[in-house]
């Protein structure tokens, strides 16, 4: 937990939630704030299973994965490569097309480039290609005076895509590993006062979820199947949780895949949690549910 991506704070609420319910479930837990030490830390305590509840950076981009490939320990959520694969937005987007699945454009293109001009016509979304959380997203309207003041603190090489309207729709998917095929759980509808950013996603009462989302059987179902079709076309097993955007005046037509988180925020304000529980899988059931599923790689 914990860590030193921008997502710190994040990891640290997951990580406490999820101690607190593995230790409800029977497990001796032992909390690490992954360091510059962690693989010395992790030899001292010789762990039965790794719980990653790391975020962003380093702890859900495939790095940590490969430390803990290395040293021969079950790990909770993806692997090395479907964790690369679905933090670098852009090449995640290269493999829904491959199956089919619906993107809007996208281009990456450097910082400087996108602050002198734009690269895209407006409305169009700026963010880092390899962050979550919504960390460092910037809306562009269509009705703007000019390029996007990004901050001096954005990376060299960002992504432009062009900007998807409607309704925020979300799909947890569990499985594809030792514990049995993979199942979507539901659809949640995401509903903000503004844009989904940080904020929204983390302060309590900056976003209401409703489970079952109320949209058209036909959207319920496109959402069920295309989480799971991003799920297996990115190689995930454990937990994910795909996000779209659904633009009801166009259908199905309408519904667009933005991006597939392998490692959802298990804080009490998290999608994850509120759609296992949906689905009849409390807190605590979900988490041993995951280091059973680990540990069964061993």
């Amino acid at each position: 937990m914990g860590g030193p991506s921008a997502e710190r704070e994040v990891s640290l609420s997951s990580g406490r939630e999820c101690a607190i319910a593995l230790s409800g479930q029977g497990y001796e837990v032992i909390e690490v704030d992954a360091g510059a030490d962690l693989a010395l830390r992790l030899s001292e305590i010789s762990p039965d299973v790794v719980f990653n509840a790391l975020h962003g950076r380093w702890g859900e981009d495939g790095c940590v994965q490969g430390l803990l490939e290395w040293m021969g320990l079950p790990y909770t959520h993806s692997g090395v490569l479907a964790s690369a694969l679905a933090m670098d937005k852009e090449r995640s987007k290269d493999a829904y097309r491959r199956a089919g699945l619906p993107v809007v454009p996208s281009l990456l293109a450097r910082s400087e480039d996108v602050r002198r001009a734009h690269v895209m016509d407006p409305p169009y979304v700026v963010k880092p290609f390899n962050e979550g959380s919504s960390v460092g997203v910037y809306l562009v309207p269509a009705d703007t005076n000019g390029p996007p003041a990004l901050s001096d603190d954005m990376p060299e090489l960002v992504m432009v895509e062009r900007f998807a309207p409607g309704r925020e729709l979300t799909t947890t998917v569990l499985g594809a590993g030792p514990q049995g095929p993979a199942r979507a759980l539901g659809v949640t509808d995401i509903l903000t006062d503004g844009w989904y950013d940080y904020d929204a996603k983390y302060v309590e009462g900056g976003s209401r979820h409703v489970i079952p989302a109320q949209v058209p059987p036909e959207i319920t179902e496109a959402c069920l199947d295309y989480a799971l079709r991003a799920h297996a076309a990115l190689g995930c097993r454990g937990v994910s949780r795909t996000d779209f955007r659904w633009d009801e005046a166009r259908g199905r037509d309408g519904l667009i895949l933005l991006e597939t988180n392998t490692q959802p925020g298990m804080t009490p304000t998290s999608l994850t949690p509120e759609q296992a529980a949906h689905a009849g899988m409390e807190f605590g059931a979900l988490c041993d549910w995951m280091v059973k599923d680990a540990s069964c790689l061993r």
